[in-house]
Formats: structure tokens, sequence, C-alpha cells
């Protein structure tokens, strides 16, 4: 280790320190003073940590720390997007949270701490680094679910996620201890080459099939998704808005790394599995929303079914899929957001409107959210000149170039149903209100949350109007995501003694 190694984890290095400092401010504090303002500190770190990943492209790429962790065009590409959406959500937070809330300061440190786990699980090539990241992150989003301990929802909520999360963290540390006692490492590029050398071949397969499930359940995917909805549903909705979008697109660079980086050469075992893997969670996923009376409910199964969305691209060849993933991850975390920032504006933090017949009326109510709830929906359909549009698109095209015209076509049949409830709720948002819905107060939209909003909406149209330069930056990402080519030794031939011919 050379100390230019610490420039490989330099936003990692800022959030902890950032963390660190809202803590030992907040220890500092008098009881009765508001806390507000470390929300405004997580906020200026989480922003530094975010020009410090954009400032790793002049690094040369290349590993550090003894071939731990990795700084590429993907590992920058998913840094940027884990630090947007957790500025974001300290954004929505800021104004959302109650002002005497217990353990506010505690609040933004588990946020900016959980962001630390993410950045360092897109960057590492360790799978014991990975394994701790995961652990940073799970061990912060845990606490973050059950934050609202009014309700018993809150803490069943975390206590579910928490069991399930460490079932599933088994599976994953389990797969890592079979795949070292097969090739005898656990570095991924070294895997690349040993895995095809391993002598036990089932052994590998098993290690990976494990892995792939304690993975899986990070994504919500089926049929690991049984806590998606109870979690949601019990968590405050700016954590569910941080707990939709920033973890799952750690877990899905993770994915990436480990099915086209690691593991190459099991290309015919892994593509099928999550094949059928994609189209359990669109079916499962849409069938269960439309049932939905509950819009947090609602919105956790639609999470499922852009999970099965997102795996489709994987089914392309390697650089296509990889670009395609890559996109439709930063498209769902900008439209997720901001449909979950507009919730947590009607809702307020106890969620007070909860069903989907409580928002009858609010585009009369707060014609400005109601406006923005019937556009980010829109996105979520996947209509053309939004982020959502593009995002499909590519990913059904990548899966169309591989060959898996079938899974398309299953995609775009259940895009098809989703539009169903999601166009329930933006009909019911566009009815003309009763006497006493029009009565109902109109949400206060404070700075913090309109620049949250605006971010959301401003990235939303981006990527569904000028899509290429996230599309390049995703592409450069994948021609990065490959294992380096072997150095091949010097080949040595043996001298060959020439004999002096006789003379005549």
């Amino acid at each position: 280790m050379n100390h230019s190694d610490i420039y490989r984890i330099l936003p990692e290095v800022i959030l902890t320190l950032t963390g660190v400092a809202i803590m030992l401010i907040d220890a500092t504090l008098p009881p009765n003073w508001p806390r507000r303002p470390l929300g405004w500190v997580g906020a200026i770190g989480t922003t530094i940590a975010l020009w410090a990943s954009l400032w790793q492209l002049s690094l040369p790429q290349g590993a550090g720390f003894f071939g731990t962790v990795e700084t590429s065009y993907f590992t920058v590409f998913f840094h940027v997007l884990i630090c947007g959406i957790i500025l974001v959500a300290l954004l929505l937070s800021l104004d959302t949270l109650p002002a005497q809330s217990h353990h506010q300061g505690e609040f933004y440190a588990l946020v900016v701490f959980g962001a630390v786990g993410m950045c360092l699980l897109t960057s590492a090539i360790e799978l014991l680094v990975v394994f701790i990241a995961l652990e940073i992150s799970s061990i912060s989003t845990y606490i973050l679910a059950g934050y609202r301990k009014s309700t018993g929802r809150g803490p069943e909520a975390a206590l579910k996620y928490f069991l399930l999360g460490s079932f599933a963290t088994a599976f994953l540390l389990y797969g890592i201890a079979l795949i070292f006692g097969a090739t005898g490492t656990t570095q991924i590029y070294e895997i690349a080459r040993l895995a095809p050398l391993a002598q036990n071949q089932v052994l590998v397969v098993v290690a990976v099939a494990m892995m792939l499930v304690g993975i899986l359940f990070k994504v919500s995917a089926a049929p690991f998704h049984i806590w998606t909805p109870d979690v949601y549903e019990g968590a405050p909705s700016p954590v569910v808005a941080l707990l939709s979008t920033a973890p799952k697109a750690a877990a899905f660079a993770l994915l990436l790394r480990i099915v086209y980086e690691a593991f190459p050469s099991l290309h015919s075992f892994w593509s099928p599995l999550l094949w059928v893997v994609a189209v359990l969670s669109m079916t499962v996923g849409n069938l269960a929303a439309l049932r939905q009376q509950n819009v947090k409910r609602m919105l956790a199964y639609s999470s499922i079914a852009h999970a099965g969305y997102l795996l489709a691209a994987l089914a392309g060849a390697a650089d296509i899929g990889i670009a395609a993933a890559s996109f439709y991850a930063a498209a769902y975390a900008a439209m997720n957001v901001g449909i979950f920032a507009v919730i947590t504006l009607v809702s307020g933090y106890d969620d007070k409107c909860p069903l989907i017949d409580d928002f009858r009326g609010l585009l009369y109510r707060a014609p400005m959210l109601g406006s923005l709830l019937i556009f980010f929906l829109i996105s979520l359909i996947g209509i053309p000149f939004t982020g959502g549009f593009f995002g499909k698109f590519y990913s059904f095209s990548s899966a169309v170039d591989g060959g898996a015209i079938a899974l398309a076509i299953i995609g775009l049949l259940n895009s098809g149903l989703a539009a169903a409830y999601y166009l329930r709720l933006a009909v019911v948002s566009a009815q003309r209100p009763t006497a006493d819905e029009s009565a109902v107060p109109r949400p206060a939209v404070g700075i913090a949350v309109g620049a949250a909003l605006g971010m959301c909406v401003a990235a939303t149209l981006a990527l569904g109007i000028v899509p290429n330069t996230t599309l390049h930056a995703a592409q450069n990402g994948a021609h990065t995501l490959q294992p380096p080519p072997e150095t091949q030794p010097p080949v040595l031939t043996p001298a060959v003694e020439v004999e002096p011919q006789a003379s005549h």
C-alpha cells in the first residue's frame, strides 16, 4: 500500500468523516437545541463526496489497498448515482422529519454511514471487503427501517428486514467460503482466472448460486421479495425513498461484477437462472400490485417488477447488458425517489394518507404536487420523454440482442399490466375532490424538499430527452467491467545447438 491508495476510496473517506462529524456535533449540542442543521452537514459532505467521485475520473484505472478496491468508470458511475440519491434523501428528510423527533442527529449519521457501505460495495474487488461493505450498508438500513417508533409497524418492519436480511447474508457468506475452497482465493479477478480450472466444478456452481441468493434478496427480486411490502409500509417515507433505490443500486452493481467479472465462464448457468428470476419478478410484482389499496405497498410490489425489468438487461451481451442495467438503475432511482418525495409531503411523516383513495383530488388541492405525482407515474409506466421509457427500451433491447426475445415480450406485456395500477392512482389524484376533501390543508413545500423534487424532475426529464450522456457513461463503465487480460509469461524455447557442417 502507498499513500496514493487513499484516493481510491476518497468518497468513502469523506462520507465517513461527515458521519463522524455529525455524531460528534450532536453529542456536544444541548438537548433542547434543534438538530436540523446536522442534516445540512450531511448534505454538504455528500455533495463533496459526489465531486470527489467525479474527480476520480482523473485517476488511472487500477486497484489499491493490495488489490481489494478498484477505481474505474464503472465504480465512478455508481458512486455518483449513490451519492446523488443520498443527497436527495437528506434534503427530503430535512423538511419532513418532525422537529422534535427522537435521535434526529443519529438519523442523518446513519444515512451517511449507509452510503459508505454502498459506495464501498460498488468498488470492492475482494469478496471479504464486499461482505464488510454489505454489512455496513445493511446495519444502517435495518435501524432506519425501524426509526418511527410511534407505531408498531416500524419496529415490525425493522425486525423482519433484519431477520430475513441476516438469513440472505448468510447465503452470500457461505457462497464466498465455498468459492474460496474451490479456487483458494477471494479476489474477484483471480476467481475469474481460477474458477474454470477448479477440480470441483460442482462446488463452484453451488457457490455462485448461493451468492446470487444473497444479492437477489437485496434487490428484492422474486422469490426473495417477501420483506419488501412490510418494510415499505412500516418505514418512514423518506427512509423508503432511500431504501428503494440506493441499496438496490449498490447491490445491482455487485451483481454485475459477480456475473460478468468473476464468473463469465459460467454464463450458461447464471444467464438462464436470472432469466427465470426476471420473469418471476415482473409477473409476481405486477399481479400483486394490482390488488393493493395502500400506496406504499403498491409501490413496493412495483419495485419488485422493476427489478425484473432491470434483470432482463443481463440477457444481452456483456457490454450491452451492463450499460443497459446501469442506465435503468439511474432512471429508476430518479423517478422512484421523486414519487416517494411527493408521497411524503402528502401523507406526512406518520402516513396520514396511506390509501390510494386518500389521494383523491390532489391535483386540485395541491396542483404542483398532483402534477408531479402524475409525471413520476407516467415515467414509471415508461411513456416517451421520461427516463422510464429509455430505461425499459435499453433493457428490452439488450434482451433482444442476446436472443431472449421471449423475455422482452414478457417484459412488454408486464409493462402494459403495470400501467393499470399506475393509472389508477393518477386518475384518482385527478378527480375533483369532495367538499370534505377540499378542506384538507395543502402540504407545505420547503426549500430543501423543493430542491429534492427539482433534482428528481430534472434527472427524469434529462434521462428521457437527452439520455446519451448518461448512456455514454454507462457504456464506459461497461467497457471497464471486464477481467484484466492475464499477463502471459514469456515463452522460453530451448536453445538448439547447430552442428557445424563438415567442409567438403
